[in-house]
């Protein structure tokens, strides 16, 4: 088992920034790759980008290329999501989740594990 909390959502203004992270514990010697998700109000969850657990290598979806970037610390406990130049559309829940299988980044069947979600609200 993988478990993963997710922390640093908040309130921030268009065009600001913020951090978010995420610890893992458990089993973290099964993990293969994480990856970030968000989930607006009356959308679906939906791929924001992912990381490589031991090479660190990094993708991301279109629509936020530029603006959102993913790493890890070097003890490989801890994700971190950092978002700038935040826009409104970027409101939604953010989680956190686990892949244990080397695996397409993309579908959320690709992953085991799930944090419970962090809010980032971003006002105009």
């Amino acid at each position: 088992q993988v478990q993963l909390v997710e922390s640093g959502g908040g309130l921030v203004q268009a065009g600001g920034s913020l951090r978010l992270s995420c610890a893992a514990s458990g089993r973290t010697d099964t993990v293969y790759s994480m990856g970030w998700f968000r989930q607006a109000p009356g959308k679906e969850r939906e791929f924001v980008g992912g990381i490589n657990w031991s090479g660190g290598g990094t993708t991301y979806a279109d629509s936020v290329k530029g603006r959102l970037s993913i790493s890890k610390d070097n003890a490989a406990t801890t994700v971190f999501l950092q978002m700038n130049s935040l826009k409104p559309e970027d409101t939604a829940l953010y989680y956190c989740a686990a892949a244990t299988a080397r695996t397409n980044y993309v579908p959320r069947a690709a992953y085991a594990y799930w944090g419970q979600g962090t809010q980032v609200t971003v006002s105009s």
